[in-house]
């Protein structure tokens, strides 16, 4: 019996030459220096063709491709992505032609229209918590509850009733909403809401039962996006439970019906990984084919350098947008 405390012998150790080995990383997959002057693609080039910047290209690619072939390339977007200023790069995506449907959650509404209204957003919460007059702003609330009203009358999904509603009042800042982009281009804006979980909810005018039809309206609206998204995009920006929860009820919906979606990427993009995004849109839908990524990062960085680097090749290639 050996003494415990020997140490083990490593004369026999069967080591192989370098050469056999097979290895995951190469210099040829290494960054190039960057040269100031150059385009952004060149910047994109001089990424390393390695992990996290090697799945940014992929997005890129995959969304050229589905805007050169008259793909849908669909967003679903948290409100958040609003309230770090990325109104703007959306709507300009979306009038490119490189977006064909957004999908938001019902603080996107709020977002989008005080954005629209009074040109700012985002309230400070804590200070108006502790004697009850967070969330408490008179025309956001009026406002919305008109577009739901409308929507109840005109058999309107919400997104496009708060579109057309926004489109309607001329704010001072309509150019900066999303929604009614969306109702000026015609493309479907949806909006899927949690009963409670927005400050327009606690508002006595807030009518329930009109809301919830209209934002069930927006799921078949939705649901019909997705059918069509074979060789598509969808894109998750910055919602880690409601908009995942619905697009895997739309993809199961939509493959019941008997609609061929098998061969589409989906894209998680957010500054965390969380469980619903990265099981109910990576994972779960491309199980039986296609493609998922997730990216790590700041929306306010990330989503600026993808829509980049699409713009750019789109040019490259010829393609629309």
């Amino acid at each position: 019996m050996s003494d415990l405390h020997e140490p083990i012998d490593l004369s026999g150790i069967k080591a192989y030459p370098l050469s056999l080995r097979k290895s995951k990383v190469s210099v040829e997959r290494f960054a190039d220096v960057w040269r100031p002057g150059g385009r952004f693609s060149d910047f994109l080039k001089s990424l390393p063709d390695i992990l996290a910047s090697a799945d940014l290209r992929l997005v890129i690619e995959r969304v050229v491709d589905a805007v050169s072939s008259g793909r849908n390339v669909i967003l679903g977007m948290g409100a958040h992505v609003i309230k770090v200023g990325l109104g703007p790069v959306v709507i300009d995506l979306m009038e490119r032609g490189v977006i064909t449907g957004v999908a938001m959650n019902g603080a996107g509404i709020i977002h989008d229209l005080e954005v629209a209204l009074a040109g700012r957003t985002s309230e400070d919460v804590a200070a108006g918590i502790g004697d009850g007059h967070f969330g408490m702003a008179q025309e956001t609330a009026e406002f919305v509850n008109r577009s739901v009203a409308a929507a109840e009358r005109d058999s309107d999904g919400l997104g496009r009733s708060v579109g057309k509603t926004i489109a309607a009042a001329g704010p001072p800042w309509e150019g900066s909403s999303i929604l009614a982009a969306g109702y000026r281009l015609g493309i479907p804006v949806t909006v899927h809401i949690a009963v409670g979980t927005d400050i327009v909810h606690m508002h006595p005018g807030f009518d329930a039962a009109a809301a919830g039809a209209a934002s069930h309206r927006d799921f078949r609206v939705f649901a019909g996006l997705v059918s069509a998204l074979e060789g598509g995009v969808y894109l998750n920006l910055g919602s880690a439970v409601i908009l995942p929860e619905v697009f895997l009820k739309a993809v199961t919906l939509v493959r019941n019906l008997g609609h061929p979606l098998k061969c589409f990427t989906t894209v998680n993009m957010d500054f965390i990984q969380h469980y619903r995004p990265m099981t109910n849109v990576v994972r779960r839908p491309t199980a039986g084919g296609g493609t998922g990524i997730h990216l790590t990062g700041h929306h306010e960085i990330m989503f600026p350098l993808m829509a980049a680097g699409i713009l750019e090749r789109l040019e490259e290639t010829g393609g629309n947008g």
